[in-house]
């Protein structure tokens, strides 16, 4: 039977959708499930319900390993992946138990992340971040092999000096912790930083300092539109080291930011889920992305990106789930020289 036609079968009428959010709450892809939500059950056939199960831990990984190997493929039960889901797989850790290749990507959403610090660390803004040279800086991070890895190497890269404390559960426990005046420096993605951290800043308790930045048409970094008057950490190396970055530990930080925020946010099926099925998801999103209500309330609380599917984010599900070898390896070597985290395949 024809796709279309079994389409017209596909019905989740009397049913709870659970989507799968491998984060705590408050933080970006939480931010994101819940703003997506409702859509999706005015959109998908039968108009279900959506329940939002977030499932912490395992710097990212145990949401998916759940899914992996629970999920039934009957559309009941999707799952929102992030970088910090992404990164475990691309770099081997030992806690992975899922296989990307094994699921059926039905959408895709781009974000960025804004870098900010506390005001007690005697920044302005962008143009005094020189002030932070001679600091020893804090970072609450989910793990080294998580998301966070994009700052890590970000600051490594500009030079700066930061203590992480691992083991936290989630960008959102990042954002208590920098409330808490537990950490001086932290960032949240677009979503996360839109919702929690402007006030902040509008209250002077945060100062923002740069954005991750975007790709262009051309593969090339450029400021972030949500964030027009940030400088990507490309502007932030060249006011400090009077030069544009280059080298192994730059393609290290742009592979991984590409990896990690260019594909960074993406809704999964289980193998093995029905061809109807998946055209049902992909259609409730076109649907989605053409609804006016959502169209003029994305952009406030998402950010400025396309959100896609279809063929656009096969794409970058791809690429989000594929890393250059030889960079593989520097981070590998990196990890386990600096961090002493060791994965399986060292």
């Amino acid at each position: 039977m024809p796709v279309t036609s079994a389409l017209a079968e596909v019905s989740f009428e009397g049913k709870t959708i659970e989507w799968i959010i491998p984060f705590s709450q408050t933080g970006g892809s939480d931010t994101w499930a819940r703003f997506n939500a409702p859509f999706l059950t005015r959109h998908l056939p039968g108009h279900p319900e959506i329940e939002i199960v977030n499932e912490p831990g395992g710097g990212g990984t145990r949401g998916p390993n759940t899914f992996a190997s629970r999920a039934r493929p009957d559309g009941l039960t999707i799952m929102g992946t992030s970088g910090s889901t992404q990164f475990p797989y691309l770099l081997g850790d030992l806690r992975v138990r899922y296989d990307y290749k094994d699921w059926k990507v039905v959408m895709v959403a781009p974000t960025g992340g804004v870098v900010y610090v506390a005001p007690e660390t005697g920044v302005e803004g962008p143009g005094s971040i020189d002030r932070l040279v001679d600091q020893t800086l804090v970072f609450a991070s989910q793990g080294p092999t998580s998301l966070d890895l994009v700052p890590m190497l970000a600051f490594r890269l500009l030079g700066l000096d930061v203590s992480y404390v691992f083991g936290y559960t989630g960008r959102g426990d990042g954002l208590i912790a920098m409330e808490r005046g537990e950490v001086s420096i932290d960032y949240q993605t677009t979503a996360s930083y839109l919702r929690n951290v402007v006030p902040m800043v509008g209250t002077g308790d945060a100062v923002p300092l740069m954005s991750w930045g975007i790709l262009d048409e051309n593969g090339l970094m450029k400021r972030d539109p949500t964030f027009p008057d940030l400088p990507i950490v490309e502007e932030v190396y060249e006011m400090l080291h009077g030069e544009p970055p280059s080298g192994p530990d730059y393609e290290a930080y742009r592979d991984f930011n590409v990896a990690g925020f260019a594909a960074q946010k993406m809704v999964v099926l289980p193998g093995g889920t029905p061809p109807e099925i998946v055209e049902a998801w992909r259609q409730a999103w076109r649907d989605i992305f053409n609804d006016p209500e959502y169209q003029n309330s994305v952009g406030p609380v998402l950010g400025a990106y396309d959100q896609v599917t279809d063929r656009a984010a096969e794409a970058l599900y791809i690429e989000g789930t594929t890393i250059d070898p030889t960079v593989r390896r520097r981070i590998l070597d990196m990890l386990s020289n600096e961090y002493a985290v060791r994965l399986s395949d060292q």
